[in-house]
């Protein structure tokens, strides 16, 4: 892991509060306005563990913005909306970026708003065409997974929030209220780099989990069988011949993006 220090800090209720405030305030004029937003990041892993999201304060992981996946088409109504609530956008990184992602920020609040569109494309790209109608508000589950676990150098609160996911939903092969692992193992067989630090992510979700006293022995025993059972199921997946070619190459040429290249 590096930079763990990122997202991690002690956080009173009120702060924590104005984060979860705001997003619900955002996700009401995006329904309103029949945009279509799915939340990602610190704040949907919280939304979408009920029974869980407590170890977030436990653990220290703090809130540092609110994180969108969008479509592309609706950036404009997207950009009218931010503006009506009182954002400013920051239209230099929509266009370097290529319209694939607008930051917001509400001046003298420090809320800062990221909106991705069509994917998140850091060490690896994660795709949600035809996926955001599937869950709400979120991004779904599987998606959630591998956003955390495509980061080659994952940080603590990257850990926390995967053990919080994984200790909430069950696995299966379907996406309702499921990690859906058939989809986990067919990206990774599509990409030998995205299974490449999947695979080396987990094992390190796997060996924190035990690390931290604010979890029961059944608590990190379950994580560590959930990590045991995505991992077979990724390794079990057939893979197709170019995949496998490459991975005869392994780790001697690099196979992932450094997320300062995005």
């Amino acid at each position: 892991m590096s930079n763990s220090s990122i997202g991690m800090g002690q956080q009173d209720q009120s702060e924590r509060e104005k984060f979860e405030n705001e997003l619900h305030a955002i996700l009401k004029a995006s329904d309103d306005s029949g945009i279509l937003l799915r939340v990602i990041g610190s704040l949907a892993f919280q939304m979408h563990c009920p029974q869980f999201g407590y170890l977030q304060a436990a653990l220290g992981r703090a809130y540092t913005d609110i994180d969108f996946a969008a479509y592309k088409q609706q950036n404009k109504e997207i950009g009218g909306m931010f503006a009506r609530m009182g954002y400013v956008e920051n239209r230099e990184v929509f266009i370097s970026s290529e319209g694939e992602r607008a930051i917001f920020d509400k001046t003298g609040t420090g809320l800062h708003v990221d909106v991705f569109y069509e994917k998140l494309d850091f060490c690896h790209a994660i795709y949600w065409k035809d996926r955001l109608e599937i869950d709400s508000p979120t991004i779904p589950l599987t998606e959630l997974l591998l956003e955390k676990m495509q980061i080659v150098q994952i940080n603590e609160k990257d850990i926390i929030d995967t053990i919080m996911l994984l200790l909430e939903h069950p696995l299966g092969e379907t996406d309702k209220e499921t990690i859906n692992i058939k989809l986990a193992a067919a990206l990774c067989a599509n990409e030998w780099g995205l299974w490449r630090t999947t695979t080396m992510n987990l094992e390190k979700v796997k060996q924190l989990a035990h690390h931290y006293t604010q979890l029961t022995p059944d608590q990190k025993k379950h994580v560590e069988s959930q990590v045991d059972a995505i991992l077979k199921r990724l390794n079990d997946e057939p893979k197709p011949l170019a995949w496998r070619i490459r991975d005869r190459v392994g780790d001697r040429v690099k196979w992932y993006k450094d997320v300062d290249e995005v």
